[in-house]
This record gives C-alpha cells, structure tokens and sequence, in this order.
C-alpha cells in the first residue's frame, strides 16, 4: 500500500492523467504500436507523438480499441478508486499548490518566481515524458528488434533516468527493467530493486538472458555489443567482458 500511495503521488507531481486511463492508454500503445489505434502513433511525425495527440480528438480506432482493454485488475485495486475519487483536488494541491508554496513560506521566495519555477518545473517534466513517446520511438538504435519503431535513446534516457531504452522495452515489455542496463542511465530499475528489498515491490518480472541473446542475434540491427562475439562466448562471458570494459 506505502508503494502504491507513494508513487500515485509522484504521478500528480509529475501532471500525469487519472491511473487508469494513462494503463488503459500505455496497454493499447503496446499492442497496437505505430498504428491508427496508437494513441500517441510515432508515424503520423514527431510533433503529433510529442504533445499532439493532445491537442485534438482521439482517432476512432483508439477509442474503439481502448474499450476492448481490460485493466479491471487496475480499476479493482482500493488505492486507485480513491485516487480517481479526489484526482482534481489532490492534482492541484500537489501539483501546484505543494511546489509553489513550499519555496514562498520556507525560504522567503518572491510569489512571481515560485510561480515561475513550477510552471517551469511542470513544463519540463511533461516534456521529458512525452519525449519517450516521441523521440524514443524515431531516433535510436534497434538493437533488439528491427521491424518496430521504438528505439534505444541515449540522450531520453538521460533525461528520463532510463525510460530512454525503448526497443527493449517493446521487445520485452514484461520486463521491469526495461532495460539490459541496470545501472547505466537507468535508475529507475535500482530505485525499484531498493523498494523489492524492503518487501514493497514484487513479483518483478525479467527476461531471461539467453532470451535477450537470441532475439538481439537473430532481430536486431547488430549495433547490440552481443554481436562482437556472436556465438563464440556464452552470455554470462559476454557480460563479464561488458563489466571490464566500462572499468
């Protein structure tokens, strides 16, 4: 429950949507990736990815495809339904009200620039956000799977603390990590195992190594570090070699 309220939190500090529908959205992005049912479909250009899908109606496929997804396993769970009961009133006290008093009543900040600031601070989350959406999903590497849009991203992943590596991530989307990398711009996957040693986080699903050899050998577009050995070492040689290296 800590975990689940904690990061529901985080989702109004960050401007995000109600729980269920950004899971309703994010499942249908995945299964329908770059096509009209795409809420957010990286072929239709970079701004409409980025902020535009937005800014209009959403296409008919969408909707029509959005109604089909079930995320009852979602809409059961009690930290949501009150999430969705008081989402505006909470929303705008963390969102606004929580950063924009903060600085005025503890350290005697002018109202015009903490005002400034989170609005700064809002707009560029946002931006960052919807950069996995966009950028993520056209300028990159396709080290796992060549025949998907989605791409790795140094410079989102920088930017995102790992939600940058993005054609794992739709290669393997069952993996928490969403990543090989579990340190490397990727901090959102320790920030994870820290809360799974404490017993908050769980049943953490990961992709098997040899799985991520195959697909990266037979699917990617060999700019993957795997295909300087190709068969000749074995996986956990392979990464030995990636830890040296990074030394």
């Amino acid at each position: 429950f800590a975990f689940k309220f904690r990061y529901f939190l985080f989702s109004f500090l960050c401007w995000q949507n109600t729980i269920p529908n950004w899971v309703r959205d994010h499942r249908v992005h995945h299964k329908f990736t770059e096509t009209d049912a795409d809420p957010h479909n990286a072929k239709r250009g970079f701004f409409f990815a980025h902020v535009g899908w937005l800014m209009q109606r959403k296409h008919p496929e969408v909707l029509r495809q959005g109604a089909k997804v079930n995320i009852s396993d979602v809409l059961a769970d009690p930290v949501v339904q009150w999430h969705q009961r008081y989402f505006w009133p909470l929303k705008l006290i963390f969102a606004l009200l929580v950063p924009l008093l903060i600085p005025v009543y503890c350290w005697n900040e002018t109202w015009i620039i903490s005002l400034s600031a989170t609005l700064c601070r809002t707009v560029g989350l946002l931006n960052v956000t919807w950069l996995v959406n966009s950028a993520a999903h056209i300028y990159g590497s396709r080290p796992y799977d060549t025949q998907i849009n989605a791409s790795e991203n140094f410079f989102v992943s920088f930017l995102s603390i790992g939600e940058g590596w993005h054609n794992f991530h739709h290669t393997f989307p069952w993996d928490y990590k969403a990543s090989e990398h579990t340190l490397f711009m990727n901090a959102t996957t320790k920030w994870l195992d820290f809360f799974a040693k404490m017993g908050w986080a769980y049943d953490m699903r990961s992709t098997k190594p040899e799985m991520i050899r195959t697909v990266a050998l037979h699917q990617g577009d060999g700019s993957h570090a795997m295909n300087a050995y190709a068969n000749e070492i074995s996986y956990d040689e392979f990464q030995r070699k990636i830890k040296e290296s990074d030394r």
